[in-house]
């Protein structure tokens, strides 16, 4: 069961004005302003600009209590369980996450903050709360999740006209890539002058990168981060995200995080690596022989028993939908196995201590902080139960059914009607949630597509 929305804990509240450590950068780099920012419900970073004197003096900040559920539209829903009044809320810096801002043009800071009622409670719209609330459940189990993200991504070229299709830029050699490079390592070193800055952002911002590899779809790639602990990766999922698009667009690129964002072309996942942890640091899926824990068994029963009503948060927009298909490496059902990339769930293969449960659902359009949120909420309950999954699968998981939602309606009717979800995540989040959602599905309803005047317009 979801516990009620908690204050921040007493020993992890963050002090009243920043430290020394962050006096002495803002001194060093002349910086002028700093980005206070947070993630809506689509992990796009919103906030306010402050005069860096003024956050260094611990100035408050505060923002509409809305912005949190803001729609990818720009709208706002007005569900009942949004108060009329749009009262504020505080934003709270993380100071862990300061750093500066190596996409801007004048020197400037970038913090991530936590949003807060004016009553201290973490505001129970706003993702970061979200994912706070699920570990605090962990906590009290004295266990702690270990989580690694996979972000896949393509760089196109510059795209005026929405209702053109996206292209790939023009590398080295004059032409485009045509796709099918995986793992090439000519087609990694192309775009150099995005890549050289991009790492280089990765770096100040403190986003902690593992491998770096071309995926097969043209100018497609794939980055992963180092596991840690889940906020914290959540955090650089966000900022990845955003200084890829930031950076991009200096070099006349767009870096584009749908789930299909090319027709034809393959799909962009964000494949989540988890394990969860004892107050000892030992990996709880695994004995001490070495061997399997049932607490692995039951983690994967949690996930199975669960995301079919949280799929909204793994795939949360229209577009998301599009990449759930058959033979695609993309899952299209919850099936799991060992080191089976036909299933939704895989057990990659690997040591006691590494052992963990690779979630294949989640999209690269996904909110970092929510994905991640569904996910270990739901493999908590299967702990808790405790619950039994499936046999694992040893064959294709394309062969069984198509079990996972086709459609962002389907998914939003599975959410809205699920118990389940509201014991896990609240009343009021699950309503808010699907509210923005189902504002979101209602604006893409209404627009006429090119395929309907390409083939209706001139036959029906």
């Amino acid at each position: 069961m979801r516990q009620p929305a908690t204050s921040l804990p007493s020993d992890s509240a963050a002090p009243s004005r920043p430290g020394d450590e962050i006096r002495a950068l803002f001194s060093a780099h002349d910086v002028r302003d700093v980005e206070c920012i947070f993630p809506d419900i689509s992990g796009y970073p919103r906030g306010k600009l402050m005069p860096a004197g003024s956050f260094l003096t611990g100035g408050e900040l505060r923002i509409c209590q809305a912005i949190p559920m803001q729609a990818v539209t720009g709208d706002y829903s007005y569900n009942p369980v949004f108060p009329d009044a749009d009262p504020d809320v505080r934003l709270l810096p993380d100071y862990q996450t300061v750093s500066l801002a190596p996409w801007a043009s004048v020197p400037r800071a970038v913090a991530i903050h936590d949003c807060l009622e004016l009553d201290g409670e973490l505001c129970q719209f706003a993702p970061r709360s979200t994912l706070k609330t699920v570990l605090v459940q962990y906590a009290a189990l004295g266990l702690q999740p270990v989580v690694a993200p996979e972000i896949e991504f393509y760089l196109t070229a510059a795209n005026t006209d929405p209702a053109q299709p996206l292209l790939a830029p023009a590398v080295r050699g004059g032409r485009a890539e045509v796709g099918q490079s995986a793992f090439s390592l000519n087609m990694l070193n192309e775009l150099a002058p995005f890549w050289n800055e991009f790492r280089d952002a990765c770096r100040v911002l403190g986003i902690t990168t593992d491998t770096w590899i071309h995926e097969v779809g043209a100018t497609q790639y794939e980055v992963n981060l180092l596991h840690g602990d889940a906020v914290a990766v959540a955090d650089q999922a966000f900022l990845f995200k955003y200084a890829a698009r930031e950076i991009a667009l200096k070099h006349g690129l767009n870096a584009v995080f749908m789930a299909k964002p090319i027709a034809g072309s393959s799909g962009s996942s964000m494949h989540l690596h988890i394990s969860v942890v004892d107050a000892q640091g030992d990996n709880v899926f695994s004995l001490p022989d070495g061997s399997e824990s049932p607490r692995l068994h039951h983690f994967i029963a949690g996930l199975q028993n669960n995301l079919p009503d949280l799929m909204l948060m793994l795939a949360p927009n229209v577009n998301s939908y599009r990449r759930y298909v058959s033979g695609s490496q993309a899952p299209t059902n919850l099936q799991w196995g060992y080191d089976n990339r036909t299933t939704g769930l895989r057990i990659p293969a690997s040591g006691p201590s590494a052992r963990r449960v690779e979630n294949r659902v989640a999209g690269a359009d996904a909110n970092p902080y929510l994905a991640i949120a569904a996910s270990l909420a739901a493999g908590l309950q299967g702990l808790q139960q405790p619950l039994e999954p499936s046999k694992p699968l040893a064959g294709s998981g394309y062969e069984q059914a198509h079990s996972l939602p086709r459609s962002m309606e389907a998914a939003l009717k599975k959410m809205q009607h699920s118990p389940a979800a509201r014991s896990l995540f609240g009343e009021n989040f699950v309503t808010g949630y699907c509210a923005v959602k189902a504002l979101e599905l209602a604006s893409y309803q209404s627009e006429i597509s090119p395929w309907e005047r390409r083939f209706l317009l001139p036959q029906v």
